[in-house]
């Protein structure tokens, strides 16, 4: 079960970059995003009615939902939409691809969770990797600040990523499940997106032409129902840190993509980047060396949490 969650997430999650780079354009982008957190939460809905599940969280989920709104279902994704105007979409994967990392430091932060020196380690080769990744497209743009920009955007938009993560696993350890939490969290995202565009006084236009509505359902549905689900199903059954290792495959996937329909073009330093992010991530969560059966200590059981 872990695996088909495992890879539905990096199939879908892989090609969502594409169609967020075709959500550009006339519509604003907290606009697309409200619509598209709208539909999701919708369905999900939905689910949770044809299923008879309960439908409402107790009194004590609803902080860590609100949290979870602005950071996973808000935050995140405004940094990723206006970091894709400027940035490849493969590029913006890549970076995002680091989110296994700071799963590792913000659990230590924030839960007192150990970080092994491979993690460490692991951080340094995937931040060579992204520099290597970006020094083609960086060639005559070191002072181009709208890529500087979308580099620092994604960059901030993969911390609110891993913010949500937690959140995620703390709901799931008060055994609530991420059909319901994603549900109320979506709606929480969708309304502050819809409140900020209309005091920022944003048109609410919608473009009718196939991009747009197909890009659309697509990130609504099989980008938001069916892979955040399966997502975060994963970060309740292994934690967060090793859920998110499923991004490791991200830029394989995105930089494909990117490669037959935007301008990115493989080169040896884009290989070699590539190979030092995988590197770093497999690193960083290889499972800890068993002690010598002569140590006297008894191995962490990596499924207790």
């Amino acid at each position: 079960m872990n695996l088909f969650l495992y890879l539905l997430t990096v199939l879908i999650w892989g090609t969502t970059w594409i169609a967020i780079k075709l959500q550009l354009g006339v519509v604003p982008a907290p606009v697309s995003i409200a619509y598209r957190f709208w539909i999701a939460a919708a369905v999900l809905l939905a689910c949770l009615f044809l299923a008879r599940k309960a439908v409402l969280p107790p009194r004590a989920a609803w902080r860590y939902l609100l949290a979870q709104g602005v950071a996973l279902f808000c935050c995140n994704f405004l940094c990723f939409y206006y970091a894709s105007a400027h940035v490849p979409s493969g590029l913006v994967a890549v970076v995002f691809s680091t989110a296994p990392i700071w799963n590792a430091l913000n659990g230590r932060l924030f839960l007192g969770r150990p970080v092994r020196p491979a993690v460490v380690g692991g951080a340094l080769l995937g931040l060579g990797g992204i520099a290597l990744l970006f020094l083609p497209q960086m060639a005559g743009h070191w002072r181009d600040s709208g890529m500087l920009a979308g580099l620092g955007l994604a960059v901030l938009g993969t911390l609110c990523f891993s913010a949500g993560n937690l959140l995620s696993s703390r709901m799931q350890a008060l055994g609530l499940a991420p059909l319901l939490t994603n549900t109320w969290a979506m709606f929480i995202g969708a309304s502050i997106l819809t409140v900020l565009a209309l005091a920022l006084g944003m048109p609410f236009t919608f473009e009718t032409d196939v991009r747009y509505v197909g890009s659309l359902l697509y990130l609504a549905i099989p980008g938001s129902v069916i892979a955040f689900t399966a997502y975060l199903l994963l970060v309740g059954r292994l934690g967060a840190d090793r859920a998110a290792y499923c991004t490791v495959l991200f830029p394989i996937v995105a930089l494909t993509v990117s490669a037959l329909f935007e301008d990115y073009r493989w080169g040896a330093p884009a290989f070699a980047g590539l190979a030092l992010v995988v590197s770093g991530n497999l690193l960083a969560f290889m499972p800890a060396r068993l002690p010598s059966a002569h140590s006297g200590t008894v191995p962490e059981c990596s499924g207790q949490r």
